[in-house]
């Protein structure tokens, strides 16, 4: 094989070893072959409670460790095609299964960042709470851009997006909105979204049109489940009712239905306007404020929590962790990381993979150099 194909090959074994060794391998395929034994006993969902537990780690398993199988059998199958169409000098062949593997590389490095995702809720469905900051209109558009970007990512991805509530700005766009993220990982993957993201535009509410700077926070909470036990004091809450926003005609909500609580002692804010009922819409709300403290529970554990905390205090200048800039020039950077790209149009159309990985990307190299030096 050519040194590229050669190159490309080594990559993909090494983190194929990686996967292996983070999941544990003999271990892992015994737990899987326990968990698809006690799938099939019939009695499993007299506790539908354990059976969901049981069958959300045994998705989870299967997909990691078939995963790796599959990486195995498509790089085998891509390396014989190169050797088979070198032998007969086809190169448009060569030419394909090289491409074959440089996708093989890149899903490969993907799985290797994802299987940093070990944190205690990493695993778990995330609600996602934009807010305008300082700009006025131009930051209550920015927010409504930043709702679409990640959205197109979680729909990009296979995660169920359901907007929980949204209030909107005055003139345009929005002034804050949550919506709950559905799907394996989701967690673990947005978490790296949360902070101060700053725009940069020849501003379209502007007649001058002079170039503005606009600022959006993202904050990133786990859904709990009732496994874990948060205690929330009634006497610590101020619970607040309000009209449902939306569109008019027939379907207008006429009652206040939509339902804001303030946790005194830590100053969270929650809202849910999702159901008609306004019971159903405090019971989502309370779910959404147990997810809320129990998320910041975790940061407490994390040494990154003070960094958190800093990047939460002002959404405005010197906070901020990424850069999105429309004119005079095309980027989109990274502060934290210094990852960026000249395309910006695909980033809010929702290409933020390579952001996200970038924030794990360390902790891969760590990976990678211990077992460089256990090899040795």
């Amino acid at each position: 094989m050519s040194a590229e194909t050669e190159a490309l090959n080594d990559q993909i074994k090494q983190s194929v070893a990686l996967l292996r060794r983070h999941l544990n391998w003999d271990v892992a395929q015994a737990r899987l072959a326990e968990l698809n034994n006690r799938a099939e006993d019939p009695d499993l969902w007299n506790d539908s409670d354990a059976a969901q537990k049981l069958m959300r780690e045994r998705t989870l398993l299967a997909g990691q460790v078939e995963g790796v199988q599959k990486l195995e059998t498509s790089v085998q199958d891509a390396c014989e095609l190169v050797e088979l169409a070198e032998a007969e000098g086809d190169a448009e062949i060569v030419a394909e299964a090289t491409a074959a593997l440089k996708a093989l590389a890149e899903e490969a490095k993907r799985r290797e960042t994802e299987s940093l995702l070990s944190g205690e809720a990493d695993s778990n469905d995330c609600y996602l709470e934009v807010n305008a900051g300082a700009g006025g209109t131009e930051a209550q558009d920015w927010a409504q851009m930043m709702l679409r970007m990640y959205t197109r990512w979680a729909e990009a991805h296979g995660y169920k997006v359901t907007l929980m509530e949204s209030s909107e700005g005055e003139q345009a766009g929005l002034k804050s909105a949550t919506i709950l993220v559905s799907g394996p990982n989701a967690y673990g993957w947005l978490k790296t979204e949360a902070g101060v993201h700053r725009l940069v535009r020849i501003s379209p509410f502007d007649a001058a049109a002079r170039r503005q700077t606009s600022f959006a926070s993202v904050w990133v909470y786990p859904v709990i489940d009732d496994s874990i036990e948060i205690e929330v004091n009634d006497s610590d809450l101020k619970v607040d009712t309000f009209r449902a926003s939306g569109a008019g005609g027939q379907h207008v909500n006429k009652t206040d239905s939509a339902i804001r609580i303030t946790h005194m002692p830590t100053g969270i804010v929650v809202a849910c306007q999702t159901d008609r009922s306004q019971h159903r819409n405090r019971a989502t709300a309370m779910q959404m404020l147990r997810a809320r403290l129990y998320e910041a529970e975790l940061q407490k554990r994390e040494a990154a929590a003070a960094a958190t905390e800093a990047a939460k205090t002002d959404i405005g200048w010197g906070h901020q962790i990424r850069s999105y800039v429309l004119a005079p020039y095309q980027m989109v950077k990274d502060l934290r990381t210094n990852v960026e790209t000249g395309n910006p149009s695909a980033v809010l159309d929702g290409d933020l993979d390579a952001f996200m990985a970038a924030a794990l990307a360390a902790r891969v190299g760590a990976t990678r150099s211990e077992a460089s030096a256990n090899a040795q």
